[in-house]
């Protein structure tokens, strides 16, 4: 909450997204409306997975505990994997945060280039080579 402190801003320009109980802290504290999926170990991490699949996310700010073992630790590989499938900038510490939020980015149209990757998905596995 302090990161979001520091950027109530820049934060309550745009529409949010956030998983249950960080969802409702961000729209209490900001008083914005805040887009809230389920609690990440009950399914909130694939929500944002399909969302950022779908093209409805721009960026993710996911901050986690590097000093705690992760319940739902797959969960969110999986969903840092999609940011870079789908070429999603992504922070998971506020140094990174801090220099995505302020990037000229924010305020203007940005187009990421998404890799194709039907090239990869059309290759054979040829055995025995």
């Amino acid at each position: 909450m302090s990161w979001v402190k520091k950027h109530k801003d820049i934060l309550s320009q745009h529409q949010l997204i956030a998983t249950g109980t960080t969802g409702k802290l961000i729209s209490d504290f900001l008083g914005v409306n805040v887009k809230r999926v389920m609690s990440g170990p009950l399914g909130g991490d694939q929500q944002l997975g399909s969302m950022i699949a779908e093209g409805e996310i721009d960026i993710v700010i996911f901050f986690w505990d590097p000093m705690e073992a992760q319940p739902h630790d797959s969960d969110v590989k999986a969903l840092l994997r999609l940011c870079v499938v789908w070429n999603i900038p992504m922070a998971c510490d506020a140094a990174t945060a801090d220099f995505i939020i302020s990037s000229p980015f924010m305020h203007s149209e940005y187009e990421a280039e998404v890799p194709d990757y039907t090239n990869y998905l059309n290759r054979k596995v040829v055995k025995g080579i």
